[in-house]
């Protein structure tokens, strides 16, 4: 069974939720004429990752801003993963979305690995979850979710039966950083590799471009470099550049994973996996 995944690379502007939401829009729009089954789009495509007018501005899901996505969802008969920041009560999740084609939401994540400068934005997830769709089994978690030092998370999923993991993402470095640095290879492509190779899953995960304006990372820049990583490496690779807006498609064969349960302890014991290490 093969998917084709669109990778909506995409400016985000921070506390212009509408302005970013039309150029979501116009790239699923795309990602449907280009016959994309699923398309993935950045994380908290709303606000921008941590922008101040999230704290007062964001809305529930569903809500006024799920339903843009649900909307084009149906409308374009595509399934679209998403990040969102989503309202509950009186505090903030940094959320991903899985909506079908039918323009339902599926499945939802909320981000766990925090880093510092979200504390005072986000509140930490505290579930997974791996959705049955046409396409196989999707695991969904979100950037930081998948440093190598919170690695678990992704080993988790694959646990669950994950043949794809979707990951909004939304990477960024300081101003004066260029791709000759190439700072994402072990910070990211590692990670990814490592999952994918272990698990013979797909790790998927489209990030952001632009300058952050607002909030504690103010100044730095989103830089693109979309991800996608098979067992056997990188199958597709986006623009590393802050101006770098635009739709990849990558077209994969879903890897078979029979293993369940402790079968999956045995496969990567075989594999030379050293599960005392982590103890």
């Amino acid at each position: 069974m093969k998917v084709k995944i669109g990778l909506g690379q995409l400016l985000v502007e921070g506390g212009e939720p509408w302005r970013n939401f039309e150029r979501a829009q116009k790239m699923i729009t795309k990602a449907a004429q280009q016959g994309c089954d699923i398309i993935i789009l950045p994380e908290t495509i709303d606000f921008a990752w941590t922008h101040p007018s999230s704290l007062k501005e964001s809305e529930p899901i569903p809500g006024p801003f799920s339903e843009v996505f649900t909307n084009a969802a149906k409308e374009h008969n595509i399934y679209i993963c998403v990040g969102l920041t989503e309202k509950v009560g009186d505090v903030n999740y940094n959320t991903s979305l899985l909506i079908d084609n039918q323009g339902t939401i599926i499945g939802k994540a909320r981000k766990i690995n925090l880093l510092v400068v979200e504390h005072p934005y986000y509140q930490v997830g505290q579930t997974l979850n791996v959705i049955d769709t046409p396409f196989g089994k999707i695991g969904l978690n979100i950037c930081a979710d998948n440093y190598s030092d919170s690695l678990h998370i992704g080993h988790t999923l694959a646990r669950m039966g994950a043949q794809i993991i979707l990951s909004p993402s939304s990477w960024t470095v300081d101003y004066h950083i260029t791709e000759e640095d190439d700072p994402y290879r072990d910070k990211w492509e590692k990670p990814f590799s490592i999952l994918a190779r272990l698990h013979n899953l797909v790790v998927v995960s489209t990030t952001s471009v632009g300058y952050i304006v607002g909030g504690p990372y103010e100044g730095k820049k989103m830089v693109g470099c979309s991800l996608v990583v098979s067992k056997d490496g990188v199958l597709t690779k986006g623009q590393f550049n802050e101006f770098a807006g635009e739709l990849r498609t990558i077209e994969f064969e879903v890897p078979e994973r029979p293993e369940k349960g402790t079968q999956i302890g045995e496969m990567l014991k075989n594999k030379g996996y050293k599960f005392d290490e982590l103890i």
